[in-house]
C-alpha cells in the first residue's frame, strides 16, 4: 500500500475516533443542561472542520453505518440510563434530550421495539 492510502486510511479512522468522542462529550452536554438542543450533522462536521459530504462518506466507509445512526444509538443508550437509573419521568427525559414527549417514545419504540415505559418496567431492578 502506498503512503498517501496509509495516510487517508489514518485520517479516516481518525476523523472516525473524533465524530465518536464529539458525540458522547455533545449528548453528556445536552443531557446536563450545557448545550439546549443537539446540534445536527452538518453542525457537527462543521465543529469537526469538515464538510458534511466528507464526515457522512468517512464514517459511512469506516463503519458501514451512516453518522445518524450512531448519534440514535448514543441518545438511546443515555435514553435507557435515565430510565433504568433514575425515577424521573418519561416526559422528563424526553425533554432533557430534548424530545417532544410523544416524538420520544415513537424514537425509543422504533429502536427498542418498545416504548420507555415498558422499557423501565420490564428492565429496571
Amino acid at each position: 500500500m502506498e503512503q498517501s492510502e496509509q495516510e487517508i486510511l489514518k485520517r479516516s479512522k481518525e476523523i472516525t475516533e473524533n465524530y465518536f468522542q464529539f458525540l458522547d462529550k455533545h449528548i453528556a452536554d445536552v443531557v446536563v443542561g450545557t448545550v439546549e438542543q443537539f446540534m445536527e450533522i452538518n453542525q457537527i462536521a462543521s465543529e469537526l472542520f469538515l464538510s458534511h459530504k466528507h464526515l457522512t462518506d468517512t464514517i459511512q466507509k469506516e463503519t458501514g453505518n451512516h453518522p445518524c445512526h450512531f448519534y440514535d444509538l448514543k441518545i438511546l443508550d443515555e435514553a435507557k440510563k435515565m430510565l433504568l437509573q433514575t425515577d424521573r419521568s418519561i416526559a422528563e427525559i424526553a425533554k432533557t434530550l430534548t424530545y417532544d414527549p410523544s416524538n420520544f417514545s415513537k424514537f425509543f419504540k422504533k429502536f427498542v421495539g418498545q416504548p420507555p415505559g415498558q422499557f423501565r418496567k420490564e428492565n429496571k431492578k
